[in-house]
């Protein structure tokens, strides 16, 4: 039985020791030179951290010296919080007002920009390891022990940290192996932040089948034409990616000027793929597996998958499928709250199973509102997660994806709630008030604001010390006076409808 993380990589550092095990533009690093990197690093947190299941936050960048302090704080018996300081400063304090870390490594060499003092994994790395309080920590590790902690927006403008325990990402390996064509010998090419919980499939599936991991440039991302070249260069055969990278390739026709040569297994997920964007990877780069993969961060990335086995037209919507093993879809009438299996009747997705998360860190009351009693369950606790995502079954029995039950959305594979951007824009003097709503056609969030004069221009200046970019408004409509409904509320649905009108839809 496998109970912690790190087995995966002392079994593949055992069989193949000179294989690389992650790469980076300008390094690598084999899995016997991974183990001992790790452990010396795990020993030099140790011994400054005195407790276990303690916050370790990590200064990322896309390097494998990130990855490396991933592994060197599951050594320490901590848990990881991976953090990306180019986010506005303010987002990066309310993080660390909630985590309250033990200690930082950084692993970007940029520092706390005075905010914290921070240790550098490249001197962890140099540490002696201590094999008697490595054996000793690991000894007492159990499975449901936290593994990591991934911060997502919040509605009410502070980040939620969804802490996920070792058990959960086992279970996710181990499906994903069982499941899916991985080749022999897998190279992944790793396109998500490492903030990011689709990067969780990238790593611990690697470790699992003791395959390799490529971190490609983020730059490539934004010249595509050198992108497919890169992962021919470094013979990357499987890629989980999310839906935007994929469209970013789609939207370029960049196969036009070179096809990738080694591809064999195409994982997608974050937010609805366009069923046009798929064709045209599916048309161009045959002989290769295409998979749908759905789930929330909440979930330890996905509950369900749908492996493409049939053509779709441009305005079909794509199956999110089915559940993965040891994972229980319940679709739940949102009115009744009866069960649903019909097909084409709408309910809230609700997931049970070990691919639950712990909940969310330092956080009890929002863990309470989303991780809730089995309805269908009056015996004995059992912990259900609430998605807030509506959906239905088709007439081939497999799951469709519907919308957010609320106003959280996917957008540039990130999970955001639009209350958070509407807190930040209500925080502005310049601004009486707005809301946002959510083109899902056109892929743009869409800020409604009121205030006595167009002040767009102000708005992102603002913006941009308080959000990420891919939290920013897309369009802005200004307004002299919001309407309300009858509750006094602004009457989202007239908003949405008017600028249904404006759009021609």
């Amino acid at each position: 039985m496998i109970v912690n993380v790190l087995e995966y990589l002392e079994e593949a550092a055992l069989k193949t020791p000179d294989k690389i095990a992650f790469g980076d533009e300008r390094n690598s690093v084999t899995y016997a030179e991974l183990i001992k990197r790790a452990r010396k690093a795990g020993s030099y947190i140790a011994g400054r951290v005195k407790d276990v299941n303690r916050p370790v936050a990590v200064l990322i960048d896309r390097n494998i010296e990130s990855l490396i302090s991933f592994l060197g704080i599951i050594y320490s018996g901590n848990f990881y919080v991976p953090v990306d300081m180019s986010m506005p400063a303010l987002r990066v304090e309310l993080i660390f007002e909630t985590l309250q870390p033990v200690l930082i490594v950084d692993a970007a060499k940029k520092g706390m920009a005075g905010l914290r003092e921070t240790v550098s994994v490249y001197e962890a790395m140099e540490a002696k390891d201590e094999e008697e309080r490595l054996s000793g920590i690991r000894r007492n590790a159990i499975d449901t022990d936290p593994l990591y902690a991934i911060f997502t927006s919040g509605s009410t403008g502070v980040p939620k940290g969804v802490l996920v325990n070792h058990r959960s990402v086992i279970d996710l390996a181990e499906q994903f192996a069982e499941t899916f064509a991985f080749p022999a010998e897998p190279v992944f090419g790793n396109q998500a932040p490492f903030d990011f919980d689709v990067s969780t499939k990238d790593i611990y599936c690697c470790l699992r089948l003791g395959g390799t991991l490529q971190v490609i440039p983020r730059r490539l991302f934004s010249f595509p034409a050198q992108l497919i070249p890169y992962l021919n260069e470094k013979r990357v055969n499987t890629l989980i990616w999310a839906v935007s990278a994929l469209r970013i390739v789609a939207d370029f026709k960049t196969f036009a000027q070179c096809l990738p040569a080694y591809l064999r297994l195409v994982m997608f997920s974050g937010e609805v793929m366009p069923v046009k964007a798929l064709n045209y990877w599916r048309e161009e780069v045959t002989g290769v597996q295409y998979v749908n993969l759905y789930g929330p961060t909440e979930i330890t990335c996905n509950c369900t998958y749908y492996i493409v086995d049939r053509e779709f037209a441009g305005k079909e919507s794509l199956p999110i499928g089915r559940s993965f093993k040891n994972t229980e879809i319940l679709l739940i009438d949102t009115e009744s709250g009866e069960r649903i299996s019909a097909p084409h009747r709408a309910g809230e997705i609700c997931v049970r199973g070990t691919c639950l998360a712990m909940g969310y860190y330092n956080n009890p009351e929002r863990t309470k509102e989303a991780f809730v009693q089995n309805p269908f369950n009056d015996r004995y606790e059992e912990k259900i997660y609430r998605t807030g995502d509506l959906g239905s079954y088709n007439d081939r029995g497999e799951l469709m994806f519907h919308s957010r039950k609320d106003y959280q959305i996917k957008h540039m594979g990130h999970r955001i709630e639009l209350g958070e951007i509407e807190t930040a824009v209500n925080a502005l003097a310049f601004v009486t008030i707005g809301c946002c709503i959510f083109d899902e056609e056109a892929g743009k969030i869409v800020l409604f604001y009121q205030a006595n004069e167009r002040c767009e221009k102000q708005i992102v200046k603002e913006l941009a010390k308080t959000l990420p970019k891919y939290m920013w408004p897309n369009r802005y409509i200004q307004y002299e006076k919001l309407p309300v409904n009858k509750n006094g509320k602004i009457d989202r649905v007239l908003l949405k409808n008017n600028y249904k009108e404006r759009q021609g839809n």
